[in-house]
Formats: structure tokens, sequence, C-alpha cells
């Protein structure tokens, strides 16, 4: 069950990513302005936010197995509709509903913890969040490759079939999960901003990991536009090399995970938000010829990616811990939380890529996990073990 639910996540939250190393030719296919080209993932991301606030929830109040069915054919039928427009505004509203239905990856992962046992939890999350990351990390070189061969257009094609068929598997292989409920939709909804200031860790990881997947999305949807321009000059293909050697920073979710069990989320928080700082402190520091600057670029993406996956990973195992009645509920906020950081830092990315280039992007993104460490600083020692994170 631990390996369908990773591949799942994985699989459905790819589908927010398919677009970031595509937005040269979709932008130029759909007549958007290069410098409004980050809302082709912005949008996606802010679809997501909507649906982390407003559907996730539901996981606390209608049957789980059911919610995730309806949530993966919406997505499905998104992405074809992404796949057949070359008009902007059509896009960019398949992008929006592409993001909704995707929130049934975090549906999938309170499924899981609810699954597992206490004392395994934040391993298992893991794990599931190791397929969540590296469904991320995989979508940008599939899309590349893809679209390399095939046009921009195939890679949503396959999405959408993908999608379908995973919403069919899991129909069948998920054991029924019908929380006990007892309140109405708007109760719940209502009863999210009591959570959010009742609960001040929910309100300190969700700072964190805004940040540094705001630092995430300023560079990973600018370093295609960077890779592929005057000084690299890569092919699609070349890029989707890039995007495939960054997918081993997710391989730390699990080691991230146990440490968290282990009651070692204050050094592991530590050590992951310095990465960040160090991912863009790098290529910053260092200019040399084209092959040095492109390795820097490389290990520059595989720190960021480990920074992120050990910091979600233990923000989501600190949630976990807390009861389960309320876990969907505070899942939902986390993450609607921190994908607002996303999505700032996708279209910041966007708009500083085309007024400052990419050395404004490397400071952009540095600002993110230099305010997360700042705000990291106020935690006092001894909480983090005191709440069971």
């Amino acid at each position: 069950m631990v390996w369908l639910f990773a591949i799942a996540t994985g699989l459905i939250v790819a589908n927010l990513y398919y677009a970031q190393t595509l937005i040269g030719p979709i932008s130029k296919a759909t007549g958007i302005d290069p410098g409004a080209a980050g809302l082709i993932v912005t949008l996606t991301q802010i679809g997501y936010v909507i649906g982390l606030l407003f559907i996730v929830p539901l996981g606390d109040l209608l049957e789980n197995r059911r919610l995730i069915f309806i949530s993966l054919l919406t997505t499905a039928l998104a992405l074809l509709a992404a796949s057949v427009t070359s008009n902007a505004n059509l896009f960019l509203f398949a992008a929006l509903c592409i993001g909704l239905g995707s929130v049934a990856a975090q549906i999938v992962v309170p499924f899981a913890a609810h699954l597992s046992k206490p004392e395994t939890r934040g391993k298992t999350v893991g794990k599931v969040m190791s397929g969540l990351l590296m469904g991320i990390m995989l979508a940008r070189p599939v899309s590349s490759v893809v679209a390399d061969a095939f046009g921009w257009h195939a890679i949503f094609v396959l999405s959408a079939i993908t999608t379908a068929a995973l919403a069919f598997l899991l129909r069948a292989k998920l054991p029924q999960r019908r929380p006990e409920g007892g309140m109405h939709y708007f109760e719940l909804l209502a009863s999210m901003w009591h959570l959010l200031k009742t609960t001040p860790i929910l309100r300190r990881r969700a700072a964190y990991q805004a940040c540094m997947f705001g630092a995430f999305s300023v560079f990973w949807t600018c370093v295609s536009l960077e890779l592929t321009g005057p000084h690299f000059g890569i092919s699609q293909s070349g890029v989707a090399i890039f995007a495939l050697v960054g997918v081993t920073g997710a391989l730390v979710s699990p080691i991230a995970g146990h440490r968290a069990d282990q009651g070692k989320s204050r050094s592991t928080t530590a050590v992951a938000l310095s990465l960040g700082v160090l991912a863009f402190a790098l290529p910053l520091l260092i200019h040399s010829s084209r092959l040095v600057d492109l390795g820097v670029l490389v290990l520059a993406s595989i720190i960021l990616d480990m920074g992120v996956s050990a910091n979600l990973v233990t923000g989501q195992r600190a949630i976990f811990a807390l009861p389960a009645d309320v876990r969907s509920r505070l899942n939902g906020l986390y993450m609607a939380l921190f994908f607002m950081g996303g999505a700032i830092g996708s279209s910041l990315g966007g708009w500083m890529f085309a007024a400052h280039g990419w050395t404004g992007v490397l400071w952009t993104g540095l600002a993110f996990p230099v305010i997360a460490l700042c705000v990291f600083a106020t935690e006092k020692s001894g909480v983090s073990s005191a709440i069971g994170t």
C-alpha cells in the first residue's frame, strides 16, 4: 500500500509541473507575453491552493476514496482541455483546473498516515512524500523529452490518460475510509481558521516551507529559460537531463522522516534551510567557463531539492502527529500556505528573469531561505521535541 500511495501521489502531483520547463514553447504557441509566462505555472499553483483550502478539508467529512476518484477525473478532463487549445485564456483556465483537481494527492497522503502505526508514521510519510517529490522532479525531464519528440501538447494528452487510469485503479484498490464527520461543510471551513489560530506549529512549519517552496519555484520556473538561452544553448532534451539529475535530491525524504521520528526535527530543519541558502549562493559566487557554470547549476539543483524535500517531510511529520480527526484540514492548511509561497516564487521568477536576467532570479531565490532562517532563529530550543515533532 505504501508503494501504491507513493506512486499515486507522484503521478498526481506531476500534473502541476509538466508545464514548468515548457513555458517558452507554450507561451509562444498561445501568445502569452514573455513577461507573464510565469502565469502558466502560477495559475496551476493557485488552483492547487484553492483546492487545498476548499476540497482537501472534505477528507475529514466525506468518504476519501470517492473524493479522490472525482478529483482525478476532473484533473484528467482539464489536462485534455489544455492539450487541445492554443488560446491563452483557455489554456490558463485549464491550468487553474489542473491544479484544483490535483489536490487528490493531499487526500492520499493523510490516508497513508491514517493507515500507518504512530511509531513509524514519519518514515511512512517520508516514503510517500519521496514518491510525491519524485513526481514533481521527474515531471520536468519527462515533459521536456516528450515535447522534444512530439510537441508540448503530447505531454498533456499522455497525462490525461494516465490520470484517468489512476482514478479507476485507486477506486479498485484503496480501502474505504469514512470519517466520523459531525460537521456541515461551512462549519468545517470555519474550523480551519480556528485551527490556524490555535496551532502554532502549523503556522511555523508552513512559514518555513512557504519560503523553501518559493525558492524552489523561482529556480525551476526560470532555469529552463537560462539553460536554453545564449550562454548555455541547451536543447529541451538537455534540459530534461538537467532536471533528471536534480531528482536525486528527493532521496533524502525517508532519512528526514526517520530523523523526525527520532525527535531530531530541529537540527534537520536547520540543515534543510541552510541547504536552500547554499543552493543560490553557489551560482552567485562562482562564475567561470560555460562548463563550470553548468556544473555549479547542477549541484545547486540537487542541493535545493534536498533542502526542500527534507523540510517538507519534517513539517508533515509534525502535522500528522496532531489529532487524526483534523488531519486532512491541517494538511490542507499546511500545503495551501506553502504553495502560496510557491505561487509567489514562480510569478516573481518569471518577472525577474524578464527584467533582470538570471542574476536577478538568483538573488530573488536566495531571499526566500534567508527569510526562513530568520524565522527559524526565533524558535525556542526544545519546542519541537515538546510537541512531538
